[in-house]
């Protein structure tokens, strides 16, 4: 199976457990792996045969920033749950990393998922 990536991405929500985590917006790092046959794009140089990653980039900030959870597993999951909007996704990982929580450690959650459209 090929895979599209998206590595780095830098979006700012307020997700937390801990108090005073929800009240402003903070960091959040995120490296998206996206598998998905890439053969018919490989003949066709066609956008339309692929997976758009600039519109996944888009619909994965717009989660970061527009939720709110107390768990990093809560929102790779949703994470996840927006990739699997496209069906011929087979396979997704989702890592998020918290860079600005415990004094220079970085928590990070990965979320390994197979779409269950498939």
């Amino acid at each position: 199976m090929d895979v599209i990536r998206l590595r780095g991405i830098r979006a700012y929500g307020k997700h937390g457990a801990n108090p005073g985590e929800r009240d402003a917006e903070q960091p959040f790092d995120l490296d998206i792996a996206v598998h998905i046959d890439l053969t018919a794009a490989g003949f066709s140089d066609d956008l339309g045969d692929t997976l758009n990653y600039d519109a996944l980039h888009g619909r994965v900030v717009a989660v970061v920033q527009s939720t709110s959870f107390q768990l990093l597993e809560r929102l790779a999951a949703e994470i996840v749950n927006v990739i699997f909007a496209d069906a011929r996704v087979a396979r997704a990982e989702v890592e998020i990393a918290k860079p600005e929580l415990l004094d220079g450690a970085t928590p990070s959650v990965r979320l390994t998922r197979d779409n269950p459209r498939r």
